[in-house]
């Protein structure tokens, strides 16, 4: 081609400045070629091995892989690889399981908690760690705002003309289970009742209590802390002969992909998938370049999505 090694290598490493034209000409070049960078000799010369770290509590719910694709791809983008740990909602699993994140040599670690318990604490300082969708102390963080996303969701049902409510909240050991929760009867408990009140887990199983209060029902809608729940609650209506929403209104939290397919579609609240992965990956590889700003922690809006499991009483 009749350029030097070292442009060859500004190239393909991204480092110097080589005009356009000559830029695309060795990246065609080295594709026809074949060339394919070593990662490892990289990481021996840079100390950065261009991968991060993503821990999540649970790949069987729908809302983690729908969490992970964004961070995966803005990882991408960055020129970054991502590894992968499913902590199985385990502390000593994610403790584990970034362990061995850190002897692979990830710059950077995404988490997900499984609890408020703060597993990593004795890690911090190996290397960044940004917590995503369940903020921690001490940590950066980006999460959805549940605790508005409840609000605006209170609203909207006050405004369709229901006054009297139950309610399936999520673990109320977890920070984001509690903020939906108060967000909506902070809100909704100004002009409604909220007729009963139960806890279940994140899953599409009810437990025998909920169950028992969803039988007894004694208002218009039932306002589920997330997707898998409500979905939970609609088909345990729908084997004890009730229609939804013609007697009961549900509602769920997330807008994972399920909630669009049920029969009706689901109501609920659209977490911000997208921005929520281009955010975590965007602070956790400033803090790898060395960003020593005070701890940060971003909030991101959420949306209703309405469907045709919340009826409208008000006309």
């Amino acid at each position: 081609m009749g350029v030097s090694a070292t442009t060859v290598s500004y190239v393909l490493n991204g480092t110097g400045a080589v005009g356009a034209e000559m830029s695309k000409r060795i990246r065609a070049t080295a594709k026809q070629l074949g060339y394919r960078a070593n990662q490892a000799a990289k990481a021996v010369r840079t100390g950065k091995t261009r991968t991060v770290g993503l821990i999540l509590p649970d790949l069987t719910n729908p809302f983690f892989p729908l969490l992970a694709q964004p961070i995966q791809m803005a990882a991408y983008e960055a020129g970054y690889a991502v590894l992968l740990i499913d902590s199985h909602g385990n502390t000593d699993w994610e403790r584990s399981g970034a362990e061995d994140l850190l002897a692979r040599g990830v710059d950077g670690i995404i988490w997900c908690p499984a609890t408020e318990v703060d597993s990593l604490a004795t890690l911090k300082g190996e290397v960044p760690i940004v917590a995503i969708d369940r903020p921690l102390p001490d940590y950066d963080s980006v999460s959805a705002d549940s605790y508005g996303g409840a609000r605006q969701l209170a609203e909207h049902l006050l405004a369709l003309g229901h006054h009297s409510v139950g309610m399936v909240t999520g673990p109320m050991s977890l920070s984001s289970a509690r903020m939906r929760r108060d967000g909506f009867v902070d809100r909704f408990s100004k002009a409604g009742t909220i007729a009963w009140e139960m806890e279940n887990s994140f899953s599409i199983n009810l437990c025998a209590d909920v169950r028992e209060a969803v039988c007894k029902n004694r208002a218009s809608a039932i306002i589920c802390a997330n997707d898998l729940i409500a979905l939970g609650v609609m088909r345990f209506l729908y084997g004890q002969g009730a229609r939804v929403p013609d007697e009961v209104s549900v509602v769920g939290f997330d807008d994972i992909s399920w909630a669009s397919l049920a029969t009706p579609g689901l109501a609920t609240v659209r977490q911000p998938f997208a921005p929520l992965g281009k955010q975590a990956i965007e602070l956790l590889l400033r803090r790898v370049e060395g960003d020593n700003a005070p701890r940060i922690s971003l909030s991101l809006d959420m949306h209703l999505s309405q469907r045709g499991s919340l009826r409208n009483l008000s006309n």
